[in-house]
């Protein structure tokens, strides 16, 4: 199972997978038009300066890294480039970074290397680690996910970002593009009757023999673009303060009733719980909407945690999948 993020799974009290303030004012003091700098206050509250918009940048965690390509930057370095590749299909790297090593223990040699204008890197990178990164070039860090303005938050990472590196314009075309996206996919579920379809979207890991099942609920990323959609979300769950994520097993979805259950999982079949591990599980083949043949699981790639173009995909994704 992949660690969506630093710490989501340790939040939702299960294992681990994969968090400053929601959407308020800019979180930056502009550029001198004199001098070329740029003065930015990250999600921290830290001020970061920079000579100039970043051209050599390291990303820690992969929304960041989706951010940075959807902005047009080619990462000179990214955590775990094997593992982006597989779970980020939505905003494909365009170039060759070097790998920093791993999304919670990036290599410091590694990054001092690489000589970066600015590392983007999330807060759920421990603060030691911050430290050192910042001995090596300014770091800005943003904020992960803000499980009461989820979407807010998504649209303030990009455009702190998009500051930092002079790509405000596309920035904005990325946001509109967005809201395109989900304007079409709000009509498709609309035109196809499916307005208020209950939905349950779920992941899942095997520890122990055991499958544990992390919902997402309405307070998820996920969970606000199925409201967006004019989808119902299944879950009664509130989930963490920051992903919104919970966590249960197969009796917990007991409760579930008629919805449409939709996941992604591991390209490899043998790490998909629910297709594998629960087959012949008597409780997973009781469940109304596994008898109904109401699973879906949508196209690996779409990362759960990242950014627009992410977004975007699992909406299409999920229409396409709903209409069938």
């Amino acid at each position: 199972m992949r660690r969506p993020l630093i710490t989501a799974f340790a939040a939702t009290a299960a294992a681990v997978v994969l968090a400053g303030c929601g959407t308020t004012e800019s979180a930056s003091t502009g550029a001198d038009a004199k001098s070329g700098r740029i003065t930015l206050t990250d999600a921290t509250g830290a001020k970061v300066t920079l000579d100039g918009p970043a051209k050599k940048v390291v990303g820690t965690e992969w929304n960041v890294v989706e951010n940075l390509v959807s902005l047009g930057v080619e990462p000179v370095g990214v955590a775990d480039v094997k593992g982006y590749k597989t779970w980020n299909s939505a905003a494909k790297l365009t170039n060759s970074p070097k790998d920093i090593g791993t999304r919670g223990e990036p290599s410091m040699d590694t990054i001092a290397s690489l000589a970066p204008d600015l590392v983007v890197a999330t807060t759920d990178l421990p603060s030691s680690a911050v430290k050192q990164l910042r001995k090596i070039a300014p770091v800005v860090e943003v904020r992960s996910a803000d499980a009461s303005d989820q979407l807010g938050q998504m649209d303030e990472n990009l455009d702190l970002i998009a500051e930092a590196t002079g790509k405000e314009k596309r920035a904005d075309t990325v946001k509109k593009r967005f809201t395109a996206q989900l304007a079409s996919s709000r009509k498709a579920v609309q035109k196809a009757g499916l307005d208020g379809t209950k939905v349950a979207f779920a992941d899942g890991y095997v520890a122990s023999n055991q499958v544990t099942i992390r919902p997402y609920t309405r307070r998820s990323l996920i969970g606000a673009v199925n409201e967006k959609l004019g989808l119902e979300n299944a879950w009664k769950a509130k989930g963490d303060k920051s992903y919104g994520l919970a966590s249960t097993d197969v009796e917990g979805l007991t409760d579930l009733g008629d919805v449409q259950f939709a996941y992604i999982a591991d390209e490899q079949d043998s790490r998909d719980p629910f297709a594998k591990d629960l087959k012949d599980n008597r409780t997973w083949k009781s469940l109304p909407f596994v008898k109904a043949g109401d699973v879906h699981r949508l196209p690996t790639g779409i990362w759960m945690f990242g950014g627009h173009a992410s977004m975007g995909a699992y909406a299409d994704a999920l229409v396409d999948t709903l209409e069938k």
